[in-house]
């Protein structure tokens, strides 16, 4: 599903027309990753958390020149979903 299905079937849903929904969902998004990129959680109890995730200083490998690099110490935006999300997922869908 894209983001012009999701804005499709809100519309429909609703009886609203699709640019009120499309300006609706694109300003939910840019306050989802404002707040990220500002150091803030954001929970939506029910459905998840956007969260942000430290992974650790790392050594890799640089296989073309077989050397070894240094990955710093960074932070990931992550997505962790409610135990209810989780539940119905494993309950709805088939295991492919």
């Amino acid at each position: 599903m894209t983001k012009a299905d999701i804005v499709a079937k809100i519309s429909e849903r609703l009886g609203m027309e699709k640019n009120e929904v499309q300006a609706t969902v694109e300003t939910f998004m840019e306050e989802v990753k404002n707040s990220l990129e500002g150091g803030d959680n954001v929970y939506l109890r029910g459905f998840g958390s956007f969260i942000i995730k430290t992974r650790a200083e790392k050594t890799g490998r640089n296989i073309s020149k077989n050397t070894t690099i240094k990955i710093p110490a960074h932070n990931i935006p992550a997505f962790k979903p409610a135990k209810v999300f989780v539940e119905g997922v494993k309950t709805n869908v088939d295991v492919k």
